[in-house]
């Protein structure tokens, strides 16, 4: 029994033709279709558009944190380290102690400088209450022997003149008197020098003075013997231990002070005349990237690093974050020009930018126009248009294969 399959015959041959040309036919209008609007409008083609904002030229620089000095600390005075109460990382504040000498040999000293301003104090209050009242008795005994001994020689005198008395009296009594004299002008010497003012009594007040200014330094060192913080802030470096014989001019700890802090980088030389002091800048430590904060530029080296070919720039930080240790990594974005009101297309879209005559492809009526710009701020990938295109244009990448004059479709990335 034979299986029907469709028409045969000349009537299943023609359909047959039919079929196959009414398939191309279907094809053929698909393609026209397709191209049509190719052909009228253009290929879809990615486009970048410029828009109006803010524009900022930074320079990237990386460093590290530190305070703007640190106080080494050491001994005043040679001793051994008796204790250390401090570690290494820890915070300390204005006047805490941090290391203890042993103190026999400076507690002994402060006992003999006591006794010593003992003893001038004594000779001070002899000189007042014994030595000066003394003087002046021995002055009252002095005048009163020198007037009798005038009185003897005038009565001698008389007598000799009128040849009642002899010459051995009257030389004995003119040397009675010379005598007193001596021995009132010693008198008084004594009072004077006992008195404020006199020999005596100036060496026994510089003695006490000297007593109790050896007295002060004794005690000065016994001070020294507790080697305390300066000021607030944290120990960084610690290089002793107890037993340790400490000596003056050694470092003992080293202390980054609280409070102050500052980045320091290295900027290409050949961006120091687009550095200036007070730029502002953003900041942050290469553990906690993803946390900024604010500095500003405080001094310019004015010398530069010959083998680095850089220059040192330092900033500070106003409100430095709560994470950041002394030396820790940085980097650091200064803002060293700003465009507030700018337009701006991205770099890649820019041609010939190197040259006197920059220029893009701007889209304009649906086709690609070849349009001159000049150019003004750049700033990492991004550039100021200062004339040639407008905000809200589109302009194609320098990726683009479509030339000028083709026409496109564009779509923004």
């Amino acid at each position: 029994m034979a299986v029907q399959g469709g028409p045969t015959g000349p009537f299943g041959a023609l359909l047959r033709r039919w079929k196959w040309r009414a398939g191309s036919i279907v094809l053929l209008v698909g393609a026209v279709a397709w191209a049509l609007p190719h052909w009228l409008v253009g290929p879809e083609t990615p486009v970048h558009v410029a828009v109006r904002g803010e524009l900022v030229h930074s320079i990237v620089a990386t460093g590290h944190v530190e305070t703007p000095y640190r106080a080494e600390i050491g001994s005043q005075v040679t001793g051994t380290v008796k204790d250390v109460l401090v570690e290494e990382g820890q915070s300390v504040a204005v006047g805490q102690p941090l290391i203890v000498l042993d103190t026999t040999e400076l507690d002994a000293a402060v006992v003999a400088a006591e006794g010593a301003v003992a003893q001038a104090d004594a000779r001070v209050r002899q000189m007042r209450e014994l030595t000066r009242p003394a003087a002046e008795e021995a002055l009252k005994q002095a005048r009163a022997n020198l007037e009798n001994a005038r009185v003897a020689y005038d009565r001698a005198t008389r007598l000799a003149r009128s040849g009642s008395g002899t010459q051995a009296t009257l030389d004995e009594a003119t040397r009675a008197l010379n005598v007193a004299q001596a021995v009132m002008r010693t008198a008084e010497l004594q009072v004077y020098t006992s008195s404020p003012g006199g020999s005596d009594h100036v060496m026994a007040e510089t003695q006490l003075g000297q007593a109790r200014a050896n007295l002060d330094t004794a005690r000065a060192r016994l001070g020294y013997a507790t080697i305390r913080a300066p000021r607030d802030g944290t120990l960084i470096t610690r290089s002793v231990e107890r037993g340790s014989v400490v000596q003056p001019g050694k470092t003992l700890l080293v202390l980054a002070p609280a409070g102050d802090i500052q980045l320091v980088v290295q900027i290409d030389e050949k961006n120091l005349s687009l550095i200036a002091i007070g730029q502002d800048a953003l900041a942050s430590a290469d553990a906690y990237p993803d946390r900024r904060f604010a500095a500003t530029v405080r001094y310019i080296n004015p010398s530069v690093d010959i083998a680095r070919a850089s220059v040192e720039v330092k900033l500070t930080v106003a409100d430095p974050p709560a994470y950041l240790r002394q030396d820790m990594t940085v980097s650091v974005d200064i803002a060293v020009d700003r465009r507030t009101d700018a337009v701006v297309l991205p770099m890649r879209t820019i041609h010939e930018p190197a040259s006197g005559a920059p220029w893009v492809l701007v889209v304009r009526g649906g086709r690609a126009e070849r349009q001159p710009v000049r150019l003004g701020l750049r700033a990492m990938d991004r550039v100021q248009i200062l004339e040639g295109v407008a905000p809200g244009e589109a302009v194609l990448p320098l990726t683009s294969a479509v030339g000028a004059g083709r026409r496109i479709r564009p779509v923004a990335q």
